[in-house]
């Protein structure tokens, strides 16, 4: 692990280096270029608003800190997929030691990554709390499968299921994840438990009692064909949903909006960040 001092310096670099790039914001479906003053006013009015992110990539949570701080208006509630379901982050609290109590694990998300996302919502006055299955039972589900899952998000999931060509899409993105490794025999309860906590998600938003909400969470949770949004949809169905996918293009290639149609009402692409090979070593348990 990088040492927290290091850690805090490398982000510092890349966070310059977002500041000097031209915007690249598109709409999901035509592919239209945005500025980031027409991304907000997009976004205004939102019931419910969720941003997407690469994890390790700090220019996401750099871009994301600053619509917090530029939306029109603060939200009800922000959930975390950082978080667990039922978490809150106190505000009197300083940030170091609320996150301690809510349960943050900061090795886990290589902490402080999304340290500017969480100053800009607390500097703006907006609950966080936490909406994430937690790993234990997100961990049963990939075992047990339907028997493990929690009878509400079970209720929510049989309301919203999966087209075939999102399942599709889902098992694609489950199989590459797992770098082409996850057997076929586990693939539905993995299947299961990706969409058990992007329930536990959409219920933490439906929860905000009628405030507009936000969700902080990975590009696989917001996508429109199968993740939070149609879970959504199912139980709030004239609600505004707006998902903002945050993407990476490599140095010197075209973004292609067109092959992620569907997927996101917009699309932030951004370089991406160096990083080890994620499949070396890797070994399925």
């Amino acid at each position: 692990m990088i040492p927290t001092t290091l850690r805090r310096i490398a982000i510092l670099f890349g966070l310059l280096a977002a500041s000097a790039l031209a915007e690249d914001i598109r709409e999901g479906d035509g592919g239209r270029s945005l500025s980031r003053g027409e991304l907000l006013q997009r976004l205004a009015g939102a019931d419910f608003l969720l941003l997407g992110e690469t994890h390790d990539n700090p220019l996401h949570h750099q871009a994301r800190a600053a619509l917090l701080r530029d939306l029109p208006a603060p939200v009800g509630r922000v959930v975390l997929e950082q978080l667990d379901r039922g978490a809150r982050l106190d505000p009197a609290l300083p940030l170091d030691e609320a996150l301690e109590r809510a349960g943050f694990q900061r090795g886990a998300w290589q902490w402080p990554l999304h340290e500017p996302v969480f100053v800009a919502a607390r500097e703006r006055g907006m609950p966080i709390v936490g909406g994430n299955l937690g790993r234990a039972d997100g961990r049963r589900i990939a075992t047990q499968g339907e028997a493990a899952v929690d009878p509400a998000l079970a209720a929510l999931l049989a309301e919203a299921p999966l087209s075939g060509t999102a399942q599709r899409e889902l098992d694609t993105d489950l199989v590459d994840g797992h770098c082409g490794r996850l057997p076929a025999s586990r693939l539905p309860n993995m299947r299961l438990a990706q969409r058990a906590r992007d329930a536990a998600l959409a219920l933490s938003l439906l929860e905000a009692a009628g405030a507009p909400a936000l969700l902080i969470a990975g590009n696989g949770h917001v996508r429109r064909d199968y993740g939070v949004p149609p879970l959504l949809a199912a139980r709030a169905p004239t609600a505004r949903v707006v998902s903002v996918g945050f993407v990476e293009v490599a140095a010197g290639a075209t973004p292609d909006p067109a092959g992620l149609r569907g997927r996101y009402d917009y699309v932030w692409f951004t370089p991406p960040v160096e990083r080890e090979d994620p499949c070396a070593g890797l070994r399925m348990p």
